[in-house]
C-alpha cells in the first residue's frame, strides 16, 4: 500500500488540507474560508470535519505535517499567538492532533514551511540556500540551508515582515503586506474618482491590491507606479536578507504574487542598487513556482520528517 501524507495550512483567511504522496504529488484537497468570529475553536472543528470525511483511508496515512500563521514552538508542538485568528495562545495544536488522529504531527511556521516547499519543488530545487518571503495579510519569511530548514532560538526566525525600513518604526509589513497595499490603493483611489484603478473598484468589491493587475493589464502607468514603490520596498527589505545569508535565490510567494513579472521585474532592477558591489549580481528573484500549494506541499515534506 503506497505510503501517504497529509499536510495542512492555516492561515489568517483560509485552512487548506491535502493528501499527498511522498514525492509530493496531490491527492485530496479541502479548502476552507476562516471565520474570525468562530476564533481557533471553528478552525479546529473544520480539521476533525474533513478528517473524519477522510476516516475510509486513514490507514494509508503515515504522518501529518503543517504549516501555521505565526510564531510557533516547532520543537513541542505550541501555537505562541496568531495575529489574525483568536484562540491559539499557547495551544499545543501538534498533542491535540496526535490525539485526535494517532499519527505523528510536524508543525511549523507557515513561511517556513513554504520555504521547504519550493526548496524540494520549487525554484530552490537543486540549490542549497533557499530563501522564501510570502505577501499576504501579513509578510512572514523562511530560510532553508541543504534542504533543512533554519531555526533559531524558539518561538521564531527569519522575521522579514518585522525589519524595521526607518527609526521611525515602520516595518515592512506595515508598508508592504496585503492590508498595507490595499489602503495606499484605496488612498489614490478616494483621490482620483475618474482613475481607472476606481472604475475597476466599482465593479469589484474585494480587496483593492487585487485590481492592480487588471489595471496593469489596461495600460494604467498610475497602477505601475504603485507596484514599483512597494517593489522598492521590498527590494530594500531583501536586500538585508541578501547581506547578512547570501542565498541562492529568493522566492516570492503569498497573494501579492500573483501580479507575477508586474513586481518580479522591479524588485530584481531595484535590488541590485541596495547591494554591496561584491554582491553583484544579486541572487535570482523568483515567483513561488509552487503558488497556492506552496505551504500544503511543504507541509506534506514535513510530514515525511517526522518519521527519520
Amino acid at each position: 500500500m503506497e505510503e501517504r501524507f497529509i499536510g495542512i495550512e492555516i492561515g489568517g483567511t483560509k485552512l487548506q488540507l491535502v493528501v499527498g504522496d511522498k514525492e509530493g504529488n496531490l491527492a485530496e484537497r479541502k479548502r476552507y474560508t476562516i471565520d474570525p468570529t468562530k476564533a481557533a475553536q471553528g478552525i479546529q472543528d473544520h480539521i476533525k470535519e474533513c478528517l473524519e470525511s477522510w476516516e475510509p483511508q486513514m490507514e494509508t496515512i503515515s504522518a501529518i505535517g503543517i504549516g501555521f500563521g505565526g510564531p510557533v514552538n516547532w520543537k513541542d508542538g505550541t501555537i505562541q499567538v496568531s495575529h489574525q485568528i483568536d484562540g491559539w495562545e499557547n495551544f499545543n495544536l501538534r498533542s491535540w492532533l496526535e490525539n485526535l488522529t494517532g499519527k505523528p504531527v510536524g508543525i511549523d511556521n507557515d513561511a517556513n514551511v513554504a520555504a521547504l516547499g519550493e526548496a524540494i519543488y520549487g525554484h530552490g530545487k537543486g540549490r542549497d540556500i533557499v530563501f522564501y518571503m510570502t505577501i499576504g495579510s501579513g509578510i512572514g519569511g523562511g530560510l532553508v540551508i541543504q534542504n533543512s530548514i533554519y531555526h533559531g532560538k524558539v518561538p521564531g526566525e527569519v522575521e522579514i515582515g518585522h525589519i524595521r525600513m526607518d527609526k521611525s518604526g515602520a516595518t515592512l509589513e506595515s508598508k508592504c503586506s496585503g492590508w498595507a497595499v490595499n489602503k495606499r490603493v484605496r488612498q489614490y483611489i478616494d483621490q482620483n474618482p475618474e482613475s481607472i484603478l476606481s472604475s475597476l473598484s466599482k465593479a469589484d468589491q474585494g480587496p483593492e491590491a487585487t485590481l492592480l493587475k487588471p489595471a496593469l493589464e489596461a495600460g494604467d502607468l498610475d497602477a505601475k507606479q504603485i507596484v514599483d514603490e512597494v517593489a522598492d520596498d521590498l527590494a530594500f527589505a531583501l536586500s538585508h536578507i541578501v547581506h547578512l545569508f547570501h542565498p541562492d535565490v529568493l522566492v516570492i510567494g503569498g497573494g501579492l504574487s500573483l501580479l507575477g513579472d508586474a513586481l518580479e521585474i522591479p524588485i530584481a532592477k531595484q535590488l541590485d542598487n541596495y547591494l554591496l558591489k561584491a554582491f553583484l549580481p544579486a541572487p535570482e528573484i523568483k515567483i513561488a513556482q509552487l503558488a497556492e500549494d506552496v505551504v500544503p506541499i511543504g507541509a506534506l515534506e514535513l510530514a515525511k520528517s517526522t518519521l527519520k
